[in-house]
């Protein structure tokens, strides 16, 4: 299959190379990657300037830009027709719950599957990774998975994968995403200049964490692999609004 990865820790990241090599060795496989670390980007495009793509020693394509602008790019660009398949990661760190919406590694994966073409996000959940071998045979599973069993139509997954050895692993869970507290506040500071600055806090411990949900998968140390929707529409309240502005 022609397979097209992308991350958003950077074209240098080693989850990146991890997930690059293992899929190369039965698919063909485009990287195109953000040129620096653009965690946290979610799925905004560059509109205001224009990109440049370079490549790396390694063959990796690397962007001035978004996780979103590196798949957009690639797919409808560099690539001659659609890639069979968008794979998104190896993430440093997990992509849970909320995560999702603020996630560059989602949003790599989402502008595939937003171009027609079955997507997976795939992280690595732990702060301090070390088993991204574990995290790219899990998605080297999942491919060959689709390949035997294609979707029918776009799909997208959100896959987490529990920071320890394959063997190690209890099982695949297929999971609703779970929830977190709030945010913790900024954190002020101050420039060496005195001039105060603030720097986003970390985020919230999982709120909902039930049997179920990729939380509560990661914790039995279970691969956890959600599928994902995009459309916001909160569906229960269209009659409540309906009825709150003609009250």
């Amino acid at each position: 299959m022609r397979i097209l990865i992308s991350n958003d820790d950077g074209y240098f990241a080693p989850g990146l190379a991890a997930l690059a090599a293992a899929l190369a060795e039965r698919h063909e496989v485009m990287v195109c990657a953000p040129e620096r670390d653009r965690s946290g980007a979610s799925n905004s495009l560059t509109l205001d300037r224009p990109l440049t793509v370079r490549t790396a020693a390694n063959g990796f394509r690397y962007v001035n830009g978004t996780p979103t602008d590196c798949v957009h790019l690639a797919a409808t660009g560099l690539m001659e027709v659609l890639p069979d398949m968008v794979v998104s990661g190896i993430n440093h760190g997990a992509n849970m719950g909320d995560d999702t919406i603020y996630s560059g590694t989602v949003a790599a994966a989402t502008e595939g599957f937003l171009l027609g073409v079955p997507a997976m996000a795939v992280s690595l959940a732990s702060r301090t990774p070390t088993h991204f071998d574990t995290a790219a045979r899990v998605a080297t599973e999942l491919v060959a998975c689709f390949e035997r069993d294609p979707f029918r139509g776009a799909v997208l997954l959100n896959v987490n994968v529990p920071d320890v050895a394959y063997d190690a692993l209890a099982s695949h869970r297929v999971t609703r995403l779970g929830r977190r507290h709030r945010a913790a506040p900024v954190i002020k500071s101050a420039n060496p200049r005195g001039e105060p600055i603030w720097w986003v806090g970390p985020p919230g411990a999982a709120a909902d964490a039930a049997d179920g949900t990729d939380f509560h998968a990661i914790s039995q140390n279970q691969v956890s692999i959600t599928p994902l929707s995009i459309d916001l529409t909160a569906y229960p309240q269209l009659d409540f609004i309906e009825s709150w502005l003609h009250a």
